[in-house]
Parts: C-alpha cells; sequence; structure tokens
C-alpha cells in the first residue's frame, strides 16, 4: 500500500564527515526535518596504512550513536546507512560494517562508484531535472564523483582516487603549503580526471553542480557566512576566478588563521586546500567557467530511493 509520506533517516558514512539527514519524502520530493553533519576523517591514514584506525572508527561511533537517537525520537520509518570511499577501500571495511550492525543493528551499505555517482546525481538533480548536459562533482574525504548526464540519464560517471583526506595526506606537509606541493597536488587530480575521461564517449556540458563541503564551504567563505546559512549557500554560483582568489587566500594562511576565516568550519580548515585543487580541476577539465553550489546531495539521492524501495515493498 502506497503511502503519501514516508519518514526516511539515512546515515552518510563518509571518509571525512559523517551525515545525517532526516526528511520525509513525497512525491520526488525531499523535506528536510533534521539534518546533522560532523567531521570524524574516517579515512585518516588510510592512503599509507589501507585499514580504518581503531580510532577513527571510534569517532563515527560516537557520532552514528547520536545520530540513531536523533532518528529514533523523529521516528523515522525507514532508515537506510551508506559508506563510501573509506570503508571502500578499507581491508576491515567489513569488519567495521558488522560491528555498526553488532552496536547498532545499523545494517550500512557499502556503495560502489557507480551507485555513489547514481544517487549522488538522483540527490543534486532532484528537484530540477537538467534539461541541458550537466557536470555533478563531488568531493569527498577519499574519492571524487564525476557525473555528466541530461534529464533523468547519466552519460558518464567517473569515480576518481582523489579525495581532500586523500591528497591532503599525500601532498600536503607544510603548514601554509608550499607552491611546489600545491602544483604536485593539481598534477596528481589532473592526471587521474585525464585517465577516467580517456577513450570514453564525449561527454560535453554546459553547466555544473558541486555538492559537499568544499563548495559548500567555498560559497560561505566568498559570503562571508556566520552562522553558515544552507538557505543561501544551496544555489549560489561560484565563478572560477573567485574559486583561484579563494585558493589563494586559504592556501597562503597557516591552519589556526585558516580555521578563523568566515564561513569555514574549524574542523574543515586542515583539509580544505585540497577540496579546492580539486574542483578547479575538474571545472577545467570540463570547460565550465562558473558552478553551483546545492545542497541537495547523495543524502537527498539515498533518502528518495529508499523511500522508492519503501513504497515498492
Amino acid at each position: 500500500m502506497r503511502r503519501d509520506s514516508d519518514r526516511v533517516a539515512v546515515i552518510d558514512i563518509g571518509t571525512n564527515s559523517m551525515r545525517l539527514l532526516v526528511a520525509d519524502v513525497a512525491g520526488g520530493r525531499v523535506s528536510e526535518v533534521e539534518r546533522r553533519n560532523r567531521v570524524t576523517r574516517l579515512g585518516r591514514g588510510i592512503d599509507l596504512s589501507g585499514q580504518l584506525s581503531a580510532e577513527a572508527i571510534e569517532a563515527a561511533c560516537e557520532a552514528i550513536a547520536g545520530y540513531v537517537a536523533i532518528y529514533r525520537e523523529a521516528g523515522a520509518e525507514t532508515v537506510e546507512a551508506i559508506a563510501t570511499s573509506a570503508v571502500r577501500d578499507a581491508s576491515n571495511g567489513g569488519a567495521f560494517v558488522a560491528e555498526l550492525r553488532e552496536r547498532f543493528a545499523l545494517s550500512a551499505r557499502v556503495l560502489d562508484g557507480e551507485e555513489e555517482a547514481r544517487l549522488t546525481y538522483l540527490g543534486a538533480t532532484s528537484e530540477r531535472p537538467p534539461a541541458e548536459p550537466i557536470l555533478v562533482v563531488d568531493i569527498g574525504g577519499g574519492s571524487t564523483e564525476l557525473i555528466a548526464g541530461a534529464g533523468p540519464e547519466i552519460a558518464f560517471h567517473a569515480s576518481l582516487q582523489a579525495g581532500v583526506i586523500r591528497h591532503t595526506e599525500r601532498h600536503i606537509s607544510s603548514d601554509p603549503p608550499t607552491a611546489a606541493e600545491l602544483e604536485a597536488l593539481a598534477t596528481d587530480v589532473r592526471g587521474l580526471i585525464e585517465t577516467a575521461v580517456a577513450g570514453r564517449p564525449e561527454a560535453p556540458v554546459a553547466a555544473g553542480i558541486a555538492v559537499a563541503g568544499t563548495p559548500t564551504s567555498l560559497a560561505a567563505v566568498e559570503m562571508g557566512l556566520d552562522p553558515y546559512d544552507p538557505a543561501r549557500v544551496h544555489g549560489h554560483v561560484l565563478a572560477l576566478p573567485s574559486i583561484q582568489r579563494l585558493l589563494s587566500r586559504l592556501a597562503s594562511a597557516p591552519l589556526a588563521e585558516r580555521a578563523e576565516i568566515a564561513g569555514l568550519h574549524p574542523d574543515r580548515a586542515p583539509t580544505i586546500v585540497a577540496g579546492v585543487v580539486i574542483l578547479i580541476e575538474a571545472m577545467r577539465a570540463f570547460g565550465l567557467d562558473r558552478i553551483e553550489v546545492s545542497e541537495h546531495d547523495i543524502l537527498y539521492g539515498a533518502a528518495l530511493a529508499a523511500a522508492a524501495a519503501s513504497d515498492c515493498g
């Protein structure tokens, strides 16, 4: 029997942050009830060790415990937990998923790159199906998803092993980062994008949408938002020259000073520079001189998919 709406909870177990969305889903629209975000850096050190650290797992579990209490209090009827790059790549990712099941009765689903891209595109375009070819850029802690499509159809997607934690740890050791470190980071990302795009059918894009913490932070910094205002961030357009100026500002500031910049959450200060470099390289690769920032990301896509599956059930 089809319900008018479904109250859905989605926990996104990301490489950099742990996020919660509780929302009412009806008619293909998502109405937020609660949204929380906590930087836990689950994927810290994974590029070197290949494992989730005990400290990172405990930080993630602490955040999840709080989220479980929130969605239970909110009366969520459907719960979806999704895990991305860090858990996907870690040799002990399966053990971590088993621990979540044991501690919280939470069955986390580890997404492959294709499913992550599908849900991200679904969320980013849910309220405005693009009439023209569009690129969705989702910069995570351990991976970056590039998804090109028009309307509901995805024409091309790539999951890059490039993320704000992975590439900060890989290339930045100075405070503030040196020009040589920034160039090495950019060269690495450029190569990953070129490899991903090579040999694929032409997928020209006319516009772009950027989701996740890097673009939303840039929008907040550009507007000087303190406190953060998601309503003002959503739909804000960032021009490439402005992003480049913001990179210069962020990369030239020592970490302690960067953490004080209005609009940038202090927890994002250590990794924001790598994220901005990744965004710039993605825009350049697809010929975009501006990009729209969206609060509607994989959380929205997962909520829509979970509600649809619940209705079918």
